[in-house]
């Protein structure tokens, strides 16, 4: 059944966050950071913080499920988008980072998905009304994300050897920029609002290949950086299921705020 509420969202994540820590599935990080974002958006809306609550549920509603269908469909073995099927494909590699596996699945979600759910929100509307609720999302995903990235230091202590915080290009947060996710993914919506049919399909999959191709990049690195990141690698935690409960504990945050 179509999900229609933020909260059967937030059931939905929760159950795959269950699943993989008891079976220690690395599809549990971005489901962990994502529940996060979903009841941060659910928590603006009973505080009526947003221009418009029930469309940015709809909003939630319709850009969430793009990622569950994607994972569904992965499991089964059914085609997905190529921006998915690369950030998903890397749960099972352990060599990635926590830190990778993470900006793999922003990177299909933003930079793929919210333009395409801001584009269905809005059905014969116009796409310029639902943008302050697009900004507000991207706002949440921002500060969340990077709460997050704070956290993990103590689930992977070199973390920093990276170079969040460097001007270098190398660095993976330079090389996938929230900020620039935000701002291709409204351009990439206001481009796909005005195609129709085949154009409306051949748009999203020129966006998806190269969506994708950007995630290459997320995955691989060469010279110094890849020496980097296999020092890091070797101190960071090992365990899935360690990782997602650790990721998850914000959830005790919101229960008792």
């Amino acid at each position: 059944m179509p999900y229609t509420t933020i909260d059967q969202i937030l059931a939905a994540l929760q159950t795959i966050i269950s699943t993989s820590e008891k079976t220690g599935d690395r599809v549990g990080y971005f489901a962990a950071l994502y529940y996060k974002v979903t009841a941060k958006v659910k928590e603006g809306i009973d505080k009526n913080e947003f221009e418009n609550g029930p469309r940015m549920e709809r909003l939630d509603v319709v850009f969430a499920s793009r990622y569950l269908d994607a994972l569904q469909q992965w499991r089964a073995g059914q085609p997905v988008t190529e921006s998915w099927k690369v950030a998903l494909d890397a749960t099972r590699r352990s060599s990635l980072l926590i830190l990778q596996q993470l900006l793999l699945g922003m990177n299909a979600h933003i930079n793929l998905d919210l333009g395409i759910a801001a584009v269905e929100t809005t059905g014969t509307g116009q796409l310029a009304d639902i943008q302050k609720d697009f900004d507000a999302i991207n706002t949440i995903i921002s500060s969340l994300t990077f709460e997050v990235i704070h956290d993990i230091d103590r689930l992977s202590p070199l973390l920093s050897l990276i170079g969040l915080h460097a001007s270098n290009s190398d660095s993976l947060l330079i090389q996938f920029s929230i900020t620039n996710a935000r701002d291709g993914a409204w351009a990439f919506a206001e481009d796909l609002s005005q195609q129709q049919g085949a154009a409306h399909d051949g748009t999203i999959k020129a966006r998806d290949i190269a969506i994708a191709k950007l995630a290459g990049t997320l995955v691989k690195s060469t010279g110094l950086m890849r020496v980097t990141l296999w020092v890091v690698h070797v101190f960071e935690w090992r365990n899935p299921k360690k990782i997602i409960h650790v990721l998850h504990e914000y959830k005790k945050q919101f229960l008792t705020a």
